[in-house]
């Protein structure tokens, strides 16, 4: 249950002050979750020992913990327009190169520190086990999936990277899993709607399902067999992919460990076509004035 049911479920039975306090931020939920105790009690017309009393009243150990809470929530409700007004928080381009930044490394960190092993371990374990590896990303979370589809391409024969063209082709392109294969779902808030069924419906197929998300009490992780959880926080209409990306790297790394030999000889295969269609461009063919791979003259 969510912070905002918790308290509309609570209501009734609150006094009158608490009532006070939870009136203004069931109405301002997207101001309050970046207000101090001190601002809600002001807004709320109550003391900030009143705003404390309240946060223990719902459940937590203290405002910063029911604030954090808060934001955590509010991610998942508000829409892109209301997201956009968070830039209203920045002073100039400086300040939003600092706190964007080092949000990045706060998320990366508190991602590591709460990682699971076991969760970590036992997702590189039903991947190895896969006849066939389904990824699913739609939105914002398409770049995360493309770049895992990309390198899972390497790593094994059979990839599908499930793509959202249309509602009834997206469900056609999951709809062959068996409980041989595996569905690894990446969504963060909003979440997709589209990969929660998609997971549910390999779920109840009986194939593993591994959900790439922030919290392990979301539609996300309802159906998943494993969570991996990665912080994503908001910087107004952007959402960070940063600590995301590095969990899927750290997951490529591993399962790259116990395919090797697969690996070399795809690279090996890869690297004689990339010559010989010069996808890439080496030093030898700029000496030579050869053409790059579009047809143009090379400067």
């Amino acid at each position: 249950m969510g912070i905002i049911e918790s308290i509309e479920q609570l209501y009734p039975a609150m006094s009158k002050s608490h009532k006070m306090i939870a009136d203004y931020i069931l109405s301002s939920y997207d101001k309050a979750a970046y207000m101090t105790a001190s601002k809600i009690a002001s807004a709320a017309g109550v003391s900030e020992a009143t705003v404390v009393r309240f946060t223990n009243e719902i459940g937590y150990a203290g405002y910063p913990a029911f604030q954090q809470a808060l934001k955590e929530d509010l991610k998942s409700r508000l829409t892109s327009v209301q997201r956009l007004d968070y830039t209203d928080k920045f002073a100039d381009n400086r300040a939003v190169v600092q706190e964007v930044m080092k949000a990045d490394e706060e998320n990366l960190k508190y991602t590591l520190s709460n990682m699971s092993q076991e969760s970590f371990d036992e997702a590189v374990d039903r991947i190895l086990k896969a006849r066939k590896i389904y990824i699913m990303g739609i939105r914002a979370s398409a770049p995360l999936s493309e770049f895992m589809h990309f390198y899972m391409t390497i790593l094994f024969d059979d990839v599908v990277l499930v793509r959202s063209n249309c509602i009834n082709e997206l469900f056609e392109q999951v709809m062959p899993i068996t409980k041989d294969d595996v569905l690894i779902g990446i969504s963060f808030p909003r979440y997709s709607t589209r990969t929660i069924n998609s997971m549910a419906y390999a779920h109840q197929k009986g194939a593993s399902t591994i959900a790439i998300t922030d919290r392990d009490d979301t539609p996300m992780t309802k159906n998943a067999d494993v969570a991996l959880l990665a912080t994503s926080s908001m910087a107004s209409f952007v959402d960070s992919l940063t600590a995301p990306l590095s969990v899927i790297n750290a997951l490529l790394v591993a399962l790259g460990m116990h395919r090797k030999e697969h690996i070399k000889h795809s690279f090996e295969s890869l690297e004689t076509l990339w010559s010989q269609y010069k996808v890439y461009e080496t030093g030898r063919d700029r000496m030579n004035g050869e053409s790059d791979e579009d047809g143009f003259p090379a400067p």
